[in-house]
């Protein structure tokens, strides 16, 4: 079962959802939370459930801005304010008298698959990362995402929303994606993820909104996880990525994962799905679930007490 919890990141209340294994532990914990404009809903508790049937608990939650989370502007996407409500979550988590610090780790998806090699970066406390199809330079990923010529025209958008901010007016919205991209401006210009998403609001997760604020986006432009990988000297990673992925781009993935310093480290590549299909494709979902599980619960039996690995061998 799980249950509601909620806890302080810099003075905004993030809310979220906790579930730990019968029996008074100290139990292993993923701390997950999602990517772009994505609410706990989004696919997170059926890659929780993978965790969850290794008897290693979870804590889905909203970041500030998002879903069920309190923060002003609405859809306002602040990388570094979701790293900040990552490490506040793994404070909460400390507090929680049947969870095991020592095996307590983040797991995150897309955006926040380049989040969590960040906080592995920066912050001792996390003992395991796992990263799914992430984001890891903002750059190169608009660029090719958009192309040439509407990359530029994304550029225009993002310098004059600049200039209305720094008149003191409100900042602008726009689409996180749309199914005529050529005629709408949005961040993901994919029909396919415009697509997939509502169906998904629809079904499962009716807090979705599919906008943002434009200076969302020019945060995007200049975000880059690499000179963080290069600090992750001794927290053991895995990335899981899809081969072939167009949206947040193969290639660039696997070279941050080549920057992470720590050798123990695991790349795995999942042929046969796709960037989209491991949010609708359940099959493909349960792919890298089942290996993501699998590998961190070798990695938590392995940090485990001496009494408890003698008791499970």
């Amino acid at each position: 079962m799980r249950r509601e919890i909620e806890f302080n990141s810099k003075g905004v209340t993030c809310r979220g959802d906790l579930y730990l294994p019968d029996g008074d532990g100290p139990h292993p914990l993923v701390v997950m939370a999602g990517g772009w404009c994505y609410v706990k809903e989004i696919v997170m508790p059926h890659y929780a459930k993978f965790f969850e049937d290794k008897e290693i608990g979870t804590l889905l939650f909203d970041y500030r801005c998002l879903g069920a989370s309190e923060g002003e502007p609405r859809q306002h996407i602040d990388p570094w304010q979701q790293i900040e409500d990552y490490r506040n979550a793994l404070s909460f988590a400390a507090t929680l008298d049947n969870v095991d610090p020592g095996r307590t780790g983040i797991w995150g998806i897309s955006y926040s698959g380049g989040h969590v090699l960040i906080v592995a970066g920066i912050d001792p406390r996390v003992k395991f990362a796992i990263s799914t199809i992430p984001v890891v330079f903002g750059f190169p990923t608009m660029r090719r995402c958009h192309g040439e010529r509407r990359f530029a025209d994304m550029m225009r958008l993002v310098a004059d929303d600049r200039d209305r901010r720094y008149r003191g007016e409100a900042g602008g919205n726009m689409a996180f994606s749309a199914l005529d991209p050529n005629s709408e401006d949005s961040v993901w210009p994919f029909p396919t993820i415009h697509e997939v998403f509502n169906t998904i609001k629809q079904s499962e997760a009716p807090r979705h909104e599919h906008w943002n604020t434009i200076e969302s986006l020019e945060l995007l432009i200049n975000y880059d996880v690499e000179p963080y990988c290069k600090r992750i000297i001794d927290t053991p990673v895995l990335m899981t990525v899809a081969e072939g992925d167009n949206i947040t781009s193969h290639d660039l993935e696997v070279a941050a994962f080549n920057s992470i310093s720590n050798p123990n480290k695991t790349l795995e590549v999942i042929e046969g799905v796709n960037h989209m299909s491991l949010y609708s494709n359940r099959d493909h979902l349960a792919m890298v679930g089942s290996v993501q599980s699998a590998w961190l619960d070798a990695i938590v039996a392995g940090a485990a007490a001496p009494e408890k690995r003698a008791a499970a061998e």
